[in-house]
């Protein structure tokens, strides 16, 4: 339970909210009192909510004879627990940049392969240079972190030959492509060919296929042009 953060927790985010309704900081007493639960129950609380950033501990020196006590405030600053709306902030941007004509995928694009170069690990391998399998495979570790849950195989299904397809068995941004699929399917297929240059491969992406099946996308990989 511990590990549970304050928006995950009612229990501990009702601590935070009577840290924040007091006008000044609390003890562990004083806020189990407001809640009417035992000290132990907010102290285990307050001391996840301090771990997480949210709660400031401050040790007050006792007056006369006593222990020191210590009292709680949460910490100054914009509440971190509330709902996030990134995928409304994804289509404003994206609906916005739609209205933009030709530039638009042009501007996606130069993102695209932007993040890519700037998410791959550019160093070789051992061996130098690294071939087109070790590329494929490094390129499917990237997208698999991203949340693509790609597959690398050939297109005859040959063993021992170079991948020449990725299979995108999952869209992290199925809701924003299926609505603006001419600037977000750009930017996916930029990301992976800079990502492919930042590593120096001997491959690259030649293609994106969105939903070539209904529910896959294709990567069509290919030589770098000499």
């Amino acid at each position: 339970m511990k590990g549970a953060s304050a928006r995950n927790s009612p229990r501990r985010r009702e601590v935070l909210d009577v840290l924040r309704a007091a006008s000044a900081p609390l003890s562990v007493v004083e806020a189990a009192e407001r809640l009417a639960v035992h000290p132990n129950t907010v102290r285990f609380h307050l001391e996840a909510l301090v771990e997480e950033g949210l709660v400031e501990p401050e040790v007050l020196e006792p007056s006369g004879p006593g222990r020191p006590r210590t009292v709680y405030a949460p910490r100054p600053g914009m509440d971190r627990g509330g709902t996030r709306r990134y995928q409304l902030l994804a289509h404003m941007l994206l609906g916005r940049l739609a209205t933009k004509g030709p530039d638009a995928r042009s501007t996606v694009v130069e993102a695209g392969e932007a993040w890519g170069r700037s998410l791959a690990d550019p160093s070789p391998p051992p061996s130098g240079r690294p071939t087109a399998e070790e590329s494929a495979a490094r390129l499917v570790v990237l997208l698999d972190d991203l949340g693509f849950d790609p597959a690398a195989s050939t297109s005859a299904g040959g063993e021992g030959e170079a991948p020449s397809l990725i299979r995108l068995r999952h869209c992290p941004f199925l809701e924003l492509a299926e609505e603006h699929g001419q600037l977000v399917c750009p930017l996916h297929l930029a990301l992976m060919q800079g990502a492919l240059a930042e590593m120096r491969a001997p491959l690259t992406v030649a293609d994106l296929e969105p939903f070539a099946e209904p529910d896959v996308c294709l990567a069509h990989l290919a030589p770098v042009p000499q």
